[in-house]
């Protein structure tokens, strides 16, 4: 079943290798039997997303991308391995509807006349305090 991301758009389940690992921490002897922690694999390299909503994911998973270019995401909250594939895809599923998103293009502006002044008159005050603070034979 593939995974759907956005109307228009989908990931086949055979893009997705998820493996089944033994969660660490409390949960007593269920913790050493059962695996119940899920580690989601995605291919980012061979995935079927255009050029530039693969570098903004790239720049977005940061440290959970390999070498290889394979998004990794461990999931390992719940008791069961349902819950935590489920919050694995879920986490995949925003991250790249956050790479879909363009960025906002930055206008430029330019600081009031006013601000300029107040800047330089709060450097003069400061200038003129720290002046003051020095040896009487050291002014000017």
């Amino acid at each position: 079943m593939p995974l759907p991301i956005t109307p228009a758009f989908e990931i086949s389940d055979s893009d997705i290798d998820e493996r089944f690992v033994r969660a660490s921490g409390p949960g007593g002897q269920n913790v050493n039997k059962v695996a119940t922690a899920v580690q989601l694999r995605f291919d980012v390299t061979r995935s079927a997303l255009p050029d530039d909503v693969r570098a903004r994911l790239v720049a977005l998973a940061g440290s959970r991308m390999t070498d290889e270019g394979v998004l990794v995401i461990d999931a390992r909250e719940h008791r069961t391995q349902s819950q935590n594939r489920e919050v694995a895809r879920a986490r995949l599923v925003a991250l790249i509807r956050r790479a879909l998103e363009p960025p906002k293009r930055r206008h430029k502006t330019r600081p009031p006349r006013v601000s300029k002044q107040a800047r330089l008159q709060s450097k003069k005050r400061r200038s003129d305090l720290k002046s003051r603070r020095r040896r009487v034979s050291d002014h000017d």
